[in-house]
């Protein structure tokens, strides 16, 4: 993609930002999650997209009720408040989280990056739900010079002492698909961030 080395090292020092703002960025806390599992996620039948050459799935037991953990995940317009990588979020319909919810939220995109973009934009689409058990969305996100269409699967089962969360995701973009050994690190950072800050809002309002 890139006609020189130069010019490769350049597009993945503005890349590498921006994927890790729109997936979470900061590191999670250490012990928060397990070992890549090997068999895919879905719900209702339905996975990720097995075409992407993108992709990362892990996994957190979080010592919550699972419905204290559903409703953090399902009420998006919340995420602000927990979730350190998101700056907006906003349910684009009302009512009951169902297929066929969407919602946009954004992410600030790092100063260091030099670029005009301050944020990326992100418009999610619930294509599968099975209440308090699994939530397939997909959507594109999109800042400058950056394109990605992302598919993301949750799955939330009851445990001993609380709830198992497994997520997946594949990406997929010119950008991304250009360098695959970093874009799946860095979607791996993304998830483990994102589950680290899932892990401790809930256990945070767990019932004592």
């Amino acid at each position: 993609m890139f006609g020189t080395r130069r010019a490769g090292i350049r597009a993945a020092a503005i890349t590498v930002p921006l994927v890790a703002a729109l997936l979470g960025g900061a590191a999670a806390p250490a012990g928060a999650h397990s070992a890549k599992p090997a068999k895919g996620l879905s719900c209702r039948g339905v996975g990720v997209d097995p075409a992407a050459q993108i992709r990362y799935r892990t996994e957190v037991v979080v010592n919550a009720p699972l419905d204290v953990v559903w409703k953090l995940q399902t009420d998006v317009d919340r995420w602000p408040s927990w979730q350190r990588a998101v700056s907006s979020a906003e349910r684009l319909d009302h009512g009951r989280f169902r297929a066929g919810s969407a919602f946009h939220w954004t992410t600030p995109i790092p100063p260091e990056v030099g670029i005009p973009a301050t944020g990326l934009d992100i418009t999610s689409t619930v294509r599968q739900v099975k209440d308090r058990s699994c939530i397939r969305w997909t959507g594109p996100a999109d800042g400058e010079g950056l394109h990605i269409d992302g598919v993301h699967v949750w799955n939330f089962t009851k445990v001993r002492g609380g709830v198992r969360v497994s997520t997946e995701e594949t990406h997929t973009g010119p950008q991304v698909d250009a360098n695959v050994p970093l874009a799946t690190g860095i979607l791996r950072a993304g998830l483990d961030a994102w589950l680290g800050d899932l892990k401790a809002a809930a256990e945070a309002r767990a019932p004592r």
